[in-house]
C-alpha cells in the first residue's frame, strides 16, 4: 500500500512531521504517538480551520491509513462524516474520487475545499457539455486532488476508463445506504459501484451513511466487497434534541400542533430565534401548512418536486442563506442544507420509516444548543404510505417482497410514535448503537410523561387483554369492507350514514368498546396495525382486514402482546420538580448539581444533556468509585458516562 504524501499539483503548505508519522504507521514502524497525534491535529487546523477531530472521526481516518484501508462510516446528518474522506485525500498523491447522489451537496463541499486551497471539482449532469470536457480534461492533468461524481457518471465507460489512468488513492461513496434496496432510499445507479471498484482498484474505500440498520450495513458491505472493512458507527445521540410525537386524527388539530411549536421554538416573526423545516407527504400540504406557517409571520417559503428546478434551487438559496425563516417540503429539501440554527423539524405527517426521520429530524440543532423535532401522525398516514409504497416504480410494478420490507419498515416508524420508553434509546438501539444509549435521555415527551417513575416491565393484564381481542373481534366482523375510522365508530357504538349502510350498527361487536371513546379506539386500531394483528390495502378507500396472526390471538390461541393505549389528554404533562429523597447526603448532591453546571458551560449544552437530577440523586445514593459503578446509576449510559463520567466521579471521591 503507498504512503500518503503530500505531493500536489498547486503550491501548498506541507507538514514533514505528518508524512513522517503516517509513513511510520504505514510501515509498521515505531513512531511518537504524541508526535503523530499532534501533526494530525496541526495538519487539520491549518488545513481544515478545525481544533481536532471528534473521536470517531480519528477512529474513520486512523482505519482508513491502515491495512486493509477499507471503512464503513455509520454516522448521522451533520456530524461530520465527509471530513473522514476530505481529510485524507489532502495527505495522498493523486485524485480522490467521491461518488455523491447530492448535486447541491456537491457543489457546496467543492466551493469550500477550494476556498481553503484544496483543488477540487464535480461532474453532474447539471453542467454544460463544455463545463464538463473542460474539468475532464483537467483530471487528466492531474489538477484536483478531489473529483465528485453523480453516481449516473458511472455509466460513461470513458469517464471509468480515465478514472483508472488516474489511479486514485481513494474511493469514497457518500450515502452509502442508497446501494441497498433494504433501505429507504434506494437508488439503482449505486449497484455500478462495485464494478467500478473492482475496476479502479483503489488502496483504500470509504463508505459512509447516515441511516443504515444492521440489515442495511451488511448489504453494503456485500455490494461494495468490504467485507473486511472496518465498521464505524458512532454519534447517532443528539441528547440537545428534545423529541416527541403526538398522534392527531384531524387536519387542523394537526396545524394548530405545528403553529403552535412554531412559535415556541421561534418566537417573534420580527427577530427570531433561528429557523424551521416542516416536512409533509404531499405537495398540496407543503403549500397548504406553508400557508399556515407564513400566517404567523415567518418568511416561509415551500419545496416540491413539482416546481420547476429554478424555483427550488431558489427557496434552497434563501433558507441557507437566512433570507426564510421556515419551509415546509417534501423529502426532497434539506439535502446539503448545512444551516447550523435550525431549532424545529416537524413532520405533520409520518414519514416512510425511522431511518428517513431520524435524518430529516437531524438537521436541527447542529450548533449543539436545543432544538425541538416534534412528529404528527394519524391513522390516515396508515393509507396515505401503503398508497405510496405500492404504486409502480421505475417503470413497473414493485415486487411484493419490496412492498412487505417497506411497509415494515413504516410499521417501525409507528411503533416509535407509540414508544413507552425514551426516544432517544428506542433510535439508538434501533441503529445497533449501544454504546451510546442515554439510560434515558430525562427530556423527550416520554421520559418527561414517566417523571420520577421507572418504566415498568409489565405483562398484559387479562382486563386489557380482553379489550385487544375485543377490537380484534370488531376487525373480523367487519370483513375488510371499511377502513380503520368506521371500525373506530362501530366499536364506539357511533351511528352515522356509513354505518348503517355496511350494517355494522347491527353486529355483535358495535359499541363493544364505548366506554373508552372515538379517538382511544382508533389509537388502539393503530397499535393492532403496527404489531402485525391487522392489516391495511393500498387501494384508493384503503380497508382494514384482520390478519392470521391477529385471528390467533383473538381466538386466544397466541397471547395478547399489545397495550391498549392509556386514557389521556394529547397535551404534554408538566414537568414535576424534582425533590431530594430523604437520606440522601444533600452537601454532595449540591456539590454534584454544581459540577453538572461546570461541566454543561463548558461544552455549552443544557444541564439535562449532562444527566437528570434523578440521576444525581441516584449517584449520590450508589456513590460509586469508577466508570462501571457509574453506569449502574439512572440515566449513566455508556455515552454519558463517557462524555462526563470523570468529573462527575471527581466530586464522589472528594466527598469521601
Amino acid at each position: 500500500m503507498s504512503k500518503p504524501a503530500f505531493a500536489s499539483p498547486a503550491p501548498r503548505a506541507t507538514c514533514p512531521v505528518l508524512v513522517n508519522s503516517l509513513d511510520a504507521r504505514d510501515s509498521k514502524e515505531a513512531s511518537d504517538p504524541k508526535e503523530a497525534h499532534d501533526s494530525m491535529e496541526l495538519h487539520l487546523a491549518e488545513r481544515f480551520g478545525l481544533e481536532s477531530f471528534r473521536p470517531w472521526q480519528r477512529d474513520a481516518i486512523d482505519a482508513l491509513l491502515g491495512d486493509p484501508g477499507k471503512v464503513l462510516v455509520v454516522a448521522p446528518t451533520g456530524g461530520g462524516k465527509s471530513l473522514t474522506y476530505q481529510f485524507p485525500a489532502t495527505l495522498f498523491e493523486g485524485t480522490t474520487v467521491v461518488i455523491s447522489p447530492l448535486i447541491a451537496l456537491m457543489e457546496d463541499q467543492v466551493r469550500g475545499l477550494v476556498e481553503r486551497g484544496i483543488p477540487a471539482t464535480f461532474l453532474a449532469s447539471t453542467l454544460p457539455r463544455e463545463e464538463v470536457k473542460r474539468r475532464e480534461e483537467g483530471l487528466e492533468r492531474g489538477d484536483y486532488r478531489i473529483v465528485y461524481l453523480a453516481p449516473e457518471r458511472l455509466a460513461n465507460d470513458w469517464l471509468i476508463r480515465l478514472l483508472g489512468r488516474l489511479r486514485p488513492p481513494l474511493v469514497a461513496i457518500d450515502e452509502a445506504h442508497c446501494i441497498s434496496q433494504w433501505g429507504h432510499d434506494f437508488r439503482p445507479d449505486y449497484l455500478r459501484i462495485g464494478a467500478v471498484l473492482k475496476a479502479l482498484a483503489p488502496e483504500r474505500v470509504l463508505a459512509c451513511t447516515a441511516t443504515a440498520t444492521p440489515l442495511v450495513r451488511d448489504e453494503i458491505l456485500e455490494r461494495l466487497n468490504l467485507g473486511d472493512a472496518k465498521v464505524v458507527l458512532r454519534g447517532f445521540a443528539r441528547p440537545n434534541l428534545h423529541l416527541a410525537a403526538d398522534p392527531l386524527e384531524s387536519p387542523k388539530q394537526r396545524k394548530t400542533r405545528m403553529t403552535r411549536a412554531l412559535t415556541k421554538a421561534l418566537g417573534d416573526p420580527d427577530a427570531p430565534k433561528g429557523a424551521a423545516i416542516v416536512y409533509a407527504a404531499t405537495r398540496k400540504n407543503t403549500e397548504n401548512f406553508a400557508a399556515e406557517a407564513s400566517d404567523l409571520g415567518y418568511r416561509t417559503g415551500y419545496y416540491h418536486g413539482g416546481m420547476e428546478p429554478t424555483e427550488r434551487a431558489k427557496v434552497n438559496a434563501d433558507f441557507a442563506s437566512g433570507k426564510l425563516d421556515v419551509v415546509v417540503a417534501t423529502n426532497a429539501f434539506g439535502m446539503g442544507i448545512d444551516r447550523a440554527d435550525i431549532r424545529l423539524v416537524v413532520h405533520v405527517q409520518a414519514p416512510g420509516s425511522i431511518e428517513a426521520y431520524y435524518q430529516e429530524v437531524g438537521r436541527a440543532g447542529r450548533d449543539g444548543e436545543p432544538a425541538t423535532g416534534l412528529l404528527l401522525s394519524s391513522s390516515a398516514d396508515f393509507n396515505l404510505r401503503r398508497r405510496l409504497i405500492e404504486r409502480p416504480w421505475e417503470g413497473g410494478a414493485r415486487s411484493q417482497e419490496r412492498i412487505a420490507q417497506q411497509w415494515s419498515m413504516f410499521l417501525d416508524l409507528m411503533r416509535y410514535v407509540e414508544a413507552g420508553s425514551c426516544r432517544h434509546d428506542f433510535i439508538l438501539r434501533y441503529f445497533g448503537d449501544e454504546a451510546e444509549l442515554l439510560g434515558g435521555c430525562g427530556h423527550c415527551d416520554v421520559c418527561e410523561r414517566l417523571g420520577d417513575d421507572d418504566p415498568v416491565e409489565r405483562k398484559v393484564s387479562e382486563e386489557d387483554a380482553l379489550m385487544v381481542r375485543k377490537a380484534l373481534s370488531g376487525v373480523a366482523r367487519a370483513r375488510g369492507r371499511v377502513g380503520l375510522k368506521a371500525i373506530a365508530e362501530m366499536l364506539s357504538g357511533k351511528t352515522n350514514q356509513r354505518i348503517r349502510r355496511w350494517g355494522m350498527d347491527t353486529l355483535s361487536t358495535f359499541g363493544l368498546l364505548k366506554d373508552q371513546g372515538l379517538d382511544w379506539n382508533v389509537r388502539l386500531l393503530r397499535r393492532l396495525l403496527t404489531a402485525g394483528y391487522a392489516d391495511v390495502d393500498g387501494g384508493e378507500y384503503p380497508l382494514v382486514a384482520i390478519t392470521r396472526r391477529g385471528a390467533a390471538v383473538m381466538k386466544g390461541d397466541e397471547p395478547v402482546r399489545v397495550f391498549p393505549p392509556e386514557t389521556r389528554s394529547a397535551a404534554p404533562a408538566s414537568k414535576k420538580g424534582f425533590t431530594l429523597p430523604s437520606g440522601l447526603d444533600p452537601a454532595l448532591y449540591e456539590a454534584l448539581r454544581q459540577k453538572r453546571s461546570e461541566l454543561a458551560r463548558t461544552k455549552g449544552v443544557p444541564a439535562y444533556v449532562v444527566c437528570t437530577d434523578r440521576s444525581l440523586a441516584d449517584i449520590v445514593s450508589r456513590r460509586p468509585r469508577d466508570e462501571a459503578g457509574l453506569q449502574q446509576c439512572y440515566g449513566m449510559g455508556p455515552a454519558r458516562v463517557e462524555a462526563w463520567g470523570e468529573g462527575l466521579l471527581s466530586v464522589v471521591r472528594a466527598e469521601g
